[in-house]
């Protein structure tokens, strides 16, 4: 197959979308109540009650209060760890489609989880400078100069976080993150050992360690962030660049579960940034394609380099969760093709695709091109630069409509992501997208 059918369907004016469901069903559809947002308060709430039951029993001793804090900060790091995230998509994925659709529509959000992350960290900090307040009067001068640096680095990572400061300051928000957590951690097991002979009396201290509840929750929460970095390695790759827009990368001899991502970097200390990762089908290795979006993409673009850096193992993305529904609609824009293509090749639940973009053949290349309508023949390719762009809602609608799918998976920029996830749900229609939870 060497040409692409540059296709557009009559929709623009044809296509009426069906009515909205009734107000009180859209309201948990709506954005602000996504399900990660909804667990991001399940856990405040928890913290509440923990809070007036500590209030009610007086039990705000500085051993009670890291131990919340850190309770917290686990939940945080091991919701994100990757071996739980890839657990988590096979387990889900092996959900019989005879389930009723509701239950697995719920199912699918699965990758929701994320704003347990958030509110972990979230609770973490506010718990953790409740504990620095409370400790001036009942720790030594040392501990509680590291309680206070310790404070200043969370509320550093915590405000740099907040996703408009991410979206205008990406490589420092990384930095803080990175630098200010390992400094963190150092400065917890600090916290921990001083604490613990403070308060050992006569023991030894390795035996106040070990009595310690704060300290065991550390051992874990510091082996799961150790794990990826103990896996970091250099590997060699071949990029092809069909275009100033993108380069196309091939690497490694392992094969990584389809529809997973990747993190990379061209020096392990400075900026990492994760890209899908497509099999290569019959070939060992993987791919992954990086669009120009940033300077870092740029410069990988124009200057690409002959090893990467990966750390830890590739983890599950946002689309394996669609396996569950029976057939399913990929509508994706531009280089969003990175997260649904493993899926297209490896056909592991039948689709319809389509891909809105400027001249794919131009910008990815006739191989990739062919070899996407080669997999999936019925694909419908909207040429951007041809005929402009579509109401994506009316779009996905028709796609849906008339490829009787269960579900619409949406990978695009933030803003036509949450048109077309929170466009489709509140007709009823099950619903997936990337939800820039962290």
């Amino acid at each position: 197959m060497s040409t692409v059918m540059h296709e557009r369907p009559a929709l623009q004016q044809e296509v009426v979308l069906p009515a909205v469901l009734p107000w009180w069903r859209r309201i948990p559809k709506h954005p602000r109540l996504m399900q990660s947002h909804r667990l991001i308060l399940l856990v405040i709430t928890a913290n509440l009650v923990v809070f007036g039951y500590g209030s009610s029993n007086h039990w705000w001793q500085t051993a009670n209060i890291a131990l919340i804090a850190q309770v917290n900060f686990a939940l945080g790091i091991l919701i994100r760890q990757q071996f739980f995230v890839n657990a988590l998509s096979r387990l889900v994925m092996k959900v019989p489609k005879s389930w009723p659709l509701r239950l697995r529509w719920a199912l699918a959000k699965g990758y929701h989880l994320g704003g347990l992350h958030v509110g972990g960290a979230i609770c973490g900090t506010l718990w953790f400078l409740g504990l620095t307040v409370a400790a001036t009067s009942q720790v030594g001068v040392g501990l509680l100069v590291v309680y206070y640096v310790q404070s200043l680095l969370l509320l550093g990572i915590v405000m740099t976080s907040r996703p408009t400061f991410r979206a205008k300051h990406h490589d420092l928000f990384e930095r803080v993150h990175r630098f200010g957590g390992w400094s963190l951690s150092t400065l917890f097991w600090i916290g921990a050992l001083l604490l613990a002979d403070e308060r050992r009396g006569t023991s030894s201290l390795l035996k106040a360690l070990a009595g310690t509840p704060t300290v065991w929750v550390l051992v874990v929460t510091t082996t799961s962030s150790l794990i990826p970095w103990l896996l970091l390695r250099r590997i060699p790759i071949e990029v092809t660049r069909p275009s100033s827009h993108v380069a196309l990368v091939k690497a490694g001899q392992s094969r990584p579960m389809a529809g997973s991502t990747r993190s990379i970097a061209r020096h392990p200390l400075q900026q990492w940034h994760s890209f899908a990762v497509v099999p290569t089908p019959g070939a060992p290795g993987f791919r992954m394609a990086v669009s120009r979006a940033g300077d870092w993409t740029a410069d990988f673009i124009d200057n690409p380099p002959s090893h990467i850096w990966v750390r830890g193992i590739a983890t599950a993305g946002m689309a394996n969760y669609g396996t569950v529904f029976r057939k399913v609609v990929y509508v994706v824009t531009g280089s969003g093709i990175g997260p649904v293509l493993a899926h297209v090749l490896a056909a592991r639940v039948p689709h319809k695709l389509v891909w809105v973009t400027r001249d794919p053949v131009k910008t990815y290349g006739q191989v990739l091109v062919d070899e996407i309508l080669e997999a999936q023949p019925d694909t419908l390719i909207w040429d951007t630069d041809a005929h402009g762009k579509p109401d994506m809602v009316k779009l996905a609608y028709s796609a849906y409509e008339s490829s009787d799918a269960e579900a619409v998976i949406c990978v695009s920029n933030k803003k036509v992501t949450w048109s077309v996830v929170h466009g489709m749900e509140q007709l009823g229609i099950p619903a997936l997208g990337p939800i820039w939870d962290s």
